[in-house]
């Protein structure tokens, strides 16, 4: 595995575990139909 491919997994290891723990810290949730975003475009 290169070192791009190393970062790719840290960034979504990170990511599996931090959206859960934000999404049940929100005070007004946003649903998935109100941003255009995905989590992954989130991290550039």
């Amino acid at each position: 595995m290169n070192n791009l491919d190393a970062i790719f997994v840290d960034i979504d290891d990170f990511f599996q575990t931090f959206l859960p723990a934000w999404k049940k810290h929100l005070i007004f949730p946003v649903s998935n139909k109100e941003t255009s975003l995905f989590a992954s475009q989130l991290a550039k």
